[in-house]
């Protein structure tokens, strides 16, 4: 009878058991058939059970469910988990961590399991940076490479991934953690140059001029004959407060790429903020010749005339002899007629732009042109009450 009673136990010992794996060959069939809610409720009851709990299939399933409800289109289930793709990958880790054997790291890598994770996760964090969520997004990309990276990965190292979770990083101000992925975009030589001038941009963005200009001087021993290097340099002299150094990369860089429109255009507004007109009037000249299109050139070729007519007035004043003051003050008129046609084609360019119309009403104004300036103080008048 003791015999009987202690078959009859092991037997309803194993039973249980079966119905609590039972539990998960059903999450995985509702799975199968789009039933997430029953999948769900089906894998809680097995998880809270303490004969399936720390049954490896369990978790398989688990993650299996967590990755179904990402890619569902209903909104109720996607409510399922905070970060189903997460809860996923730490689902199948908990999976391969139980099975001693070694069978579900086998399954894992036979169904590519981790290839569909990984896409799962690229998808997740390109629609994040769309979204302006760059931590989130540098978090699904940054899931997606050590999941690439690992044994479980069917497939070789997808590259470009590095790059997406540099700029995500880059973007949401995680320096370090961007200049660690542009250095092994830079050591796949993936994209070139342009990982080298993200480290830079990270450099910079931590405050750090000097480490940042010993940086982007370092880079012609790497990339000899890039011309982009000369234009960060000259850009990095600007923003530094360094015109000479800014025009002197400038002018190298002009020389590699002569046709180059915004090289031309920031030598000209770099020798305009120092007052050396003569200098900014030819680069500006050179720069509409190349880009004849948008209304910037026009304006600060229309202000360096203005500037100098200006200096030249100012100059006048100086003069005690009044014939001399007299030619003085026609030359300077003179310049100033020679910045209407800049400044008019600036106006036609970008009409709404409140400083050409100002440049314009005073050049009307020395230049005597009295139903020009009252149609463009009309229009200076009517802006400021709206």
């Amino acid at each position: 009878m003791k015999k009987l009673f202690l078959l009859l136990a092991v037997i309803c010992i194993s039973l249980g058991t079966m119905a609590q794996k039972g539990k998960v060959t059903s999450a995985q069939s509702f799975i199968d058939q789009g039933m997430l809610d029953k999948a769900k409720e089906a894998i809680d009851q097995a998880l809270v059970n303490e004969k399936s709990q720390e049954w490896t299939n369990t978790y398989f399933v688990k993650g299996k469910l967590c990755q179904a409800v990402f890619q569902a289109d209903n909104p109720k289930y996607n409510a399922y988990y905070e970060d189903p793709l997460a809860e996923a990958y730490a689902s199948y880790e908990k999976a391969i961590q139980l099975d001693e054997k070694g069978a579900t790291k086998k399954k894992i890598i036979a169904g590519m399991v981790y290839n569909s994770l990984a896409g799962d996760l690229y998808a997740q964090g390109s629609k994040k940076f769309e979204a302006g969520d760059y931590a989130g997004a540098y978090k699904s990309f940054s899931s997606q490479i050590k999941i690439n990276e690992s044994e479980m990965f069917a497939g070789g190292i997808d590259t470009p991934m590095y790059f997406n979770a540099g700029l995500a990083a880059q973007n949401a101000g995680k320096y370090a953690e961007a200049m660690k992925y542009y250095e092994k975009c830079g050591e796949l030589k993936y994209q070139g140059i342009t990982p080298f001038y993200q480290i830079y941009q990270c450099i910079l963005a931590q405050g750090d001029t000097v480490k940042a200009e010993a940086y982007l001087l370092d880079l012609p021993n790497k990339f000899p004959g890039d011309n982009t290097v000369n234009f960060q340099l000259a850009d990095l002299y600007l923003k530094s407060n360094q015109p000479d150094n800014a025009l002197k990369y400038l002018k190298i860089a002009k020389e590699s790429d002569p046709d180059n429109y915004s090289l031309w255009f920031a030598a000209g507004i770099t020798y305009l903020n120092q007052n050396k007109f003569d200098e900014a009037i030819a680069e500006l000249t050179r720069a509409i010749e190349l880009k004849s299109d948008i209304a910037e050139p026009f304006y600060a070729l229309g202000a360096s005339y203005i500037n100098k007519a200006a200096a030249m007035f100012i100059k006048a004043n100086d003069i005690m002899d009044v014939n001399k003051y007299e030619v003085a003050i026609n030359e300077a008129n003179a310049v100033y007629a020679k910045a209407l046609p800049f400044m008019q084609k600036s106006y036609e360019l970008n009409p709404n732009d409140k400083y050409t119309m100002l440049s314009l009403k005073e050049l009307f104004y020395r230049l005597k042109m009295t139903k020009e300036y009252d149609e463009i103080k009309a229009k200076l008048d009517a802006l400021e009450q709206k």
